[in-house]
């Protein structure tokens, strides 16, 4: 049976994801609040933001960390810089752009059902058979925002939402790659503090999106007033502290506290705030299909957790 102290572990671990994905879930407004700015110029803003902030933070420790540093390990922290900071950043705020928070998080919150299936292939973990019900309470919730978001009519031409869609999907596949990939290296590196493990991705991003800014310039800062560039830098500097830094912190303590496929459901959490402070830019409440996607969310993450709790067969664990 469950010991004290692994369900003491448990719970912090949920605590750090529900933080995580109440802080993630900002970055589906940025885009709408700094709408003027090209998704490129927002994901090398936030970045170049991330690796300034990770380089402060991370110096007294450098010599440590650098001591560490191999090949194999600086190509990892590369990959997921880019899958999981630029890359995926570009995409997502195109997507919020072109088809709005509420598709956007819907479909980057089909994320849980997709680290789910991957991390129930691990050895010791939950049979995939046990998180049947989370997953389907998942999709259900999935559909019913979808056919609001989608399939509803909505602003802008028809063209115009399903290239959003279709970076959305785009967004979803890099963020499943870095999601895994992360939690593979993060149990790599287990005895490197979590928030060190974050920094030296922000380290990282931060150098990728200096050789973007070039092509930011190239490409033309646009038409904006002293007071949007204010703005911009304000939400830049605002996300990567929030999401980047602090968010990215709960998220590896949590992927640290729990098993792959419950990690996977915590990101739901990210969905559902992303469209809480949706609904609040628009000023206006979640029509009834919204309404029953939070619910079905939140019983996906119960039930989820209940999976977990019941011993499987041959691993159980005694007092």
């Amino acid at each position: 049976m469950m010991t004290r102290e692994s369900g003491g572990a448990m719970l912090a671990g949920i605590a750090c994801g529900v933080g995580a994905g109440a802080l993630w879930g900002l970055v589906f407004l940025a885009p709408e609040v700094v709408r003027g700015f090209t998704p490129l110029q927002q994901a090398v803003g936030r970045y170049l933001a991330f690796g300034a902030l990770s380089l402060i933070l991370v110096a007294p420790r450098w010599r440590m960390l650098a001591a560490r540093m191999t090949p194999r390990l600086l190509w990892a922290l590369a990959w997921l810089a880019l899958a999981g900071n630029l890359f995926y950043y570009v995409l997502l705020v195109s997507a919020v752009q072109m088809g709005g928070v509420a598709m956007t998080s819907l479909v980057v919150g089909f994320l849980p059902v997709a680290v789910t299936i991957v991390g129930s292939r691990q050895a010791g973990a939950v049979p995939l058979r046990q998180l049947a019900p989370s997953l389907l309470l998942c999709v259900a919730g999935a559909l019913c925002i979808g056919w609001q978001a989608v399939v509803m009519p909505g602003p802008g031409p028809v063209a115009t939402r399903l290239l959003g869609f279709a970076c959305a999907v785009g967004a979803l596949i890099s963020w499943t790659a870095f999601a895994i990939g992360n939690n593979h290296w993060l149990r790599r590196q287990d005895d490197m503090p979590a928030q060190d493990w974050n920094l030296l991705i922000g380290l990282a991003t931060g150098c990728q999106a200096l050789l973007f800014l070039p092509v930011v310039l190239w490409l033309g800062l646009g038409r904006h007033d002293a007071a949007a560039w204010t703005q911009f830098t304000t939400v830049s500097v605002a996300v990567a502290l929030l999401a980047s830094i602090v968010g990215n912190a709960l998220w590896n303590r949590a992927s640290r506290l729990l098993p792959l496929t419950m990690v996977g459901q915590m990101i739901l959490f990210e969905t559902a705030f992303a469209l809480l402070y949706g609904f609040a830019w628009e000023a206006r409440w979640p029509t009834g299909l919204e309404s029953a996607a939070f619910l079905l969310v939140v019983l996906s993450v119960v039930s989820c957790i209940a999976a977990h709790r019941r011993p499987v067969a041959g691993l159980v664990t005694t007092a």
